[in-house]
């Protein structure tokens, strides 16, 4: 008897390819774009100002796919690092290693591909560089493992989410100056901050299960914690301004800015669970309300100085 097309042994090995690279991309997390864009814009923060407007074309493009590539790595090693948790917990029991449709040796296997990928595109740049994105590595492979043992994971995320910042700097000028840790700081203040939103939004979950984070820190004072966070992240971003001479539009995108984390503390001021979500979600505007502050006062400066 005759084989119908789809019972042959290539049509059935083909799917099962196509369901291993969808569930790899879920791992990765490529389907949720938020975590990339929020390591994106402090990259591009960081490469506008130490090019003093638009960075070369190959550091800019070393550094955005990069973004990607780490970003997916550390989703992939928090998930392994989490899988005792993540079944546990609503939003996270879905996940590929907490359903078990992902082993725990393929998401190591993922991670090693995707880090070595952005290790390959590092090594086109100066030395001073690479040998920072060592740090970076291991902030990215040890972040998962701190919400054990302290209740300050969030500030570690900061740490690896800016790495790009001083790295930038490192690749476009050879140094790393003041203004490159200042800014920095100031995005391990704003990591912090919409990085706890995020935990509010499994604290109950989190705090049955004995992990630890900033929002369960905070307890009843987290609406409070929040406004001293952002209260630094822009103090810290006005020292940038003056020490990097910055213009009206960068003041203005601060001043935009400013107004969208308000709107994020009018969201998430009755902690609800879907509410936190939003306000986290919200920090993308946020980003990208700086960044066009910085692009568009090195641009429209360009120009003045041309005429």
């Amino acid at each position: 008897m005759a084989h119908s097309p789809d019972s042959s042994p290539t049509s059935a090995i083909a799917p099962r390819w196509r369901q291993r690279l969808r569930l790899y991309w879920k791992l990765v997390r490529a389907d949720r774009p938020i975590g990339w864009m929020l390591l994106l814009w402090p990259t591009w923060w960081g490469l506008w100002i130490a090019a003093d407007g638009v960075p070369p074309l190959w550091p800019l493009l070393v550094f955005s796919l990069g973004v990607w590539l780490t970003r997916s790595a550390g989703c992939v090693i928090n998930d392994y690092a989490d899988r005792w948790l993540d079944g546990s917990v609503e939003r996270t029991k879905h996940r590929p290693l907490a359903t078990g449709e992902v082993s725990g040796r393929e998401a190591l296997v993922v991670f090693a591909v995707l880090m070595l990928a952005a290790f390959a595109l590092v090594l086109t740049l100066n030395r001073l560089a690479i040998y920072m994105s060592v740090v970076g590595v291991l902030l990215a492979a040890s972040y998962p493992y701190l919400k054990r043992y302290t209740y300050l994971p969030q500030v570690y995320l900061g740490m690896a989410f800016g790495w790009g910042i001083p790295m930038g700097f490192a690749a476009l000028t050879g140094a790393v100056p003041p203004v490159a840790w200042v800014l920095y700081v100031a995005n391990i203040f704003w990591a912090t901050a919409y990085d706890t939103w995020y935990a509010m939004v499994d604290r109950d979950d989190d705090i049955r299960m004995g992990s630890k984070s900033t929002a369960i820190l905070f307890g009843d004072m987290d609406l409070a914690a929040q406004g001293v966070l952002y209260a630094c992240m822009f103090f810290a971003l006005a020292l940038v301004g003056r020490e990097a001479g910055m213009g009206v539009w960068y003041w203005a995108g601060m001043g935009m800015a400013l107004v969208l984390v308000a709107w994020e503390f009018g969201l998430a001021r009755g902690r609800e669970r879907a509410a936190c979500f939003r306000a986290f979600l919200h920090n993308n505007w946020v980003g990208m309300a700086l960044f066009a502050g910085i692009a568009l006062d090195f641009a429209l400066r360009a120009k003045v100085v041309a005429a």
